[in-house]
């Protein structure tokens, strides 16, 4: 997979997210504000907001693809390990976008085969299906805005 694609399908997996999160502010911000712990909560915000991201993307993958419970628990964990890797593989290289780059490209590789095993086929069909779509989307967006 060359540089280029491989920050495409993080960018997508970032669209995803963000996306999901603006989706579903409503419902996150009731949450948080109902919460006792929200003080405790703002201190750890950088996992906060990692475990959010990782949540929000279950979430509509789960009504996407029509996951099952056991199929939750196992996406939410890939997303929250990928979500975490990619943070820390930013922090770490921040200064060296080759590194950063094939760090990036090693995350993908390793998040796209745990969804593999994770997901039936056909799910990861469709799973692969919208990434395409978004992709498209994001290039033409690109394109635009040249």
């Amino acid at each position: 997979m060359s540089v280029p694609r491989t920050l495409l399908a993080l960018a997508v997996l970032s669209s995803l997210t963000f996306g999901c999160a603006r989706r579903n502010k409503a419902k996150t911000t009731t949450v948080v504000e109902s919460s006792p712990t929200t003080s405790a909560s703002k201190s750890a915000a950088p996992i906060g907001v990692s475990a959010a991201r990782a949540r929000d993307l279950t979430d509509v993958m789960t009504e996407e693809l029509q996951l099952r419970p056991d199929q939750q628990v196992r996406v939410r964990a890939i997303l929250s390990s990928t979500v975490e890797q990619v943070k820390n593989a930013q922090q770490k290289n921040a200064n060296n976008r080759t590194a950063l780059l094939t760090e990036l490209k090693r995350i993908n590789t390793s998040s796209e085969s745990q969804l593999k095993a994770a997901l039936t086929p056909e799910q990861f069909k469709q799973y692969q299906l919208k990434k395409r779509s978004m992709q498209e989307q994001m290039r033409a967006r690109q394109t635009q805005g040249k």
